[in-house]
């Protein structure tokens, strides 16, 4: 008797997210000249800045990735008989999707789509996941989802299960994280939405893992001046600035700046900034929530159903919340 060979796929690919340089030079220099200079954190991540953050994940100090993998290992088989098999699984910021992957086997998703910034990024690793799941449907779908997250027609019709890992919720304000869940309840489509959330916790927890001993954390944040400098045209000298994160209490979020070690002015085609001497430039905010507060947050989006798995510590935690009533 003939066998039929099973069914090999190959993955789809669209990018929707084009690069504006001259929108990006005006976004940089808009920030570098505000009164209490800025950058959004997306600078951070160059080709450089995400092999420095794939190597702050390893460290002791850094316990979100470690932390939430351990609740995934522990309570991903609770959290599948929560959710309808034969999904779309979409993957938001998926980077090398193997966050994503090591779920398939206890979700069973219909249909995996990997967004990430760049469809270039993603393709390596798509075609290496679509040869260990042959018959899974896979796209890979270039676009910024932080300002947008309409999916093109190759993503699917039907439910969606939205998977945010790694707490980068953290990066929005909270009333920037509203309406990106909103966003992510529409596209869900009546499925739901499987997401990361680092809680407050001990400032003595919190600020080593965002000012590690080894200092990679603050290579992290100055390589973001190069990267700046290749985008902008500007002069910043690296060894001019100090890496800083501490904990706002009152906005329960950690802050990432760069300090000035010495008066300096850092110029770009057609403009200038002066930084006195310990003047900074805020890089980053990772904000930290209580299970209440997130889950008040997830039902203000409009999402129902809300279940949280946390560790033992009460470190981080995982929400899963269906799209509609």
């Amino acid at each position: 008797m003939t066998q039929v060979p099973p069914l090999v796929r190959t993955p789809r690919f669209v990018q929707l997210h084009h690069d504006d340089h001259a929108a990006v030079r005006a976004e940089l220099a808009s920030g570098l000249q505000a009164s209490a200079a800025y950058t959004s954190p997306k600078y951070l991540y160059d080709a450089l800045g995400s092999r420095l953050f794939e190597a702050i994940t390893e460290l002791p100090e850094y316990y979100p990735t470690r932390t939430e993998a351990s609740i995934f290992a522990r309570d991903a088989s609770e959290m599948a008989a929560r959710i309808p098999q034969g999904l779309t699984l979409v993957d938001l910021g998926a980077g090398n999707c193997q966050k994503a992957a090591r779920l398939f086997d206890v979700l069973r998703p219909a249909r995996y789509v990997a967004v990430d910034i760049s469809v270039a990024f993603l393709r390596g690793a798509l075609l290496s996941l679509q040869r260990q799941h042959p018959a899974l449907d896979m796209v890979g779908v270039g676009m910024d989802f932080s300002t947008t997250l309409t999916l093109p027609p190759p993503a699917g019709e039907g439910p969606r299960l939205v998977f945010y890992p790694g707490s980068s919720i953290g990066n929005f304000t909270p009333a920037e994280a509203l309406t990106f869940l909103r966003q992510a309840r529409q596209t869900a489509q009546g499925g739901g939405l499987l997401i990361g959330v680092d809680l407050v916790k001990p400032v003595s927890v919190l600020a080593p893992a965002y000012d590690d001993a080894l200092g990679v954390t603050a290579a992290f944040n100055r390589n973001m001046l190069l990267h700046i400098n290749r985008l902008l045209g500007s002069d910043f000298d690296v060894s001019q600035w100090r890496h800083r994160a501490l904990f706002n209490a009152r906005q329960a979020r950690i802050e990432m700046h760069l300090d000035a070690m010495q008066d300096v002015t850092v110029r770009w085609p057609g403009a200038q900034r002066h930084f006195k001497q310990g003047e900074s430039i805020h890089t980053e905010n990772s904000y930290k929530y209580t299970l209440q507060q997130f889950e008040a947050l997830l039902r203000e989006a409009g999402f129902s159903q809300v279940t949280p798995w946390r560790d033992a510590q009460d470190w981080f935690a995982v929400f899963l919340a269906r799209a509609g009533s």
